[in-house]
Formats: C-alpha cells, structure tokens, sequence
C-alpha cells in the first residue's frame, strides 16, 4: 500500500520482502533513498542500515527507517545504526513523500 501511494506522488518505487535482497537491490539499482523497516525477515533493518554505510557503492544513499517502536532508544538504535530519518508506523504517507523528496533528488527512488 505505501508502496502504491508513493508512486502515485511520483516517486519509482523498487519493493523487497527481506533484507537480504534490500542489500541486492541497493547495490545493483543504487537508490536515491532506500525506505527499510525494520522488522524484516533474515536480516532486521538495523543491519541492513549498517552494511549499506559500510559499503562505498551504497553508503551515500539516504536511509529512511520505518518502525513499529518509537521510544528514544528505538530512533537512537536506528540513527546509530545509520539512518537518516526514522519513522513510526502507520507513517503519513504525504509526509514520507515529503521528507523523500527533501533528502533525495525529485522523484528518488526507493527500495
């Protein structure tokens, strides 16, 4: 769904179902903006934010995290781990839109 309603206001949206394939589909579409939650399976979000900073191909690609936690420990644990902004779900979607908008390029990718 959120995926439909970011294409809907314009951005090109590549979607995974775990973080392992995240990792594949940074690394071979190199994204303005990646969009990870956190809960996912394989690998959590969390790692997924750590080895796309340590890998120089994807390290500069703006990370998004989306969380069902939202205590000051739960955005500590994702800016530690490399995000850039950190969402609470059900996250506003012309809010996400905007905040893709003002750390990308227009019309960013997301993976």
């Amino acid at each position: 769904m959120l995926g439909m309603m970011l294409t809907i206001s314009g951005h090109e949206v590549l979607e995974t179902g775990n973080g392992i394939e995240a990792l594949r589909v940074a690394s071979s579409e190199l994204p303005d903006v990646a969009v990870v939650d956190i809960a996912l399976p394989g690998i959590d979000g969390y790692e997924v934010a750590r080895r796309l900073r340590a890998d120089p191909g994807t390290s500069s690609i703006a990370l998004i995290a989306l969380s069902g936690y939202g205590q000051e420990e739960d955005r500590r644990c994702a800016y530690e781990a490399g995000f850039d902004v950190h969402f609470v779900k059900p996250v506003d979607s012309v809010r996400l839109s905007e905040t893709i908008a003002r750390i990308g390029r227009p019309h960013s990718s997301t993976a």
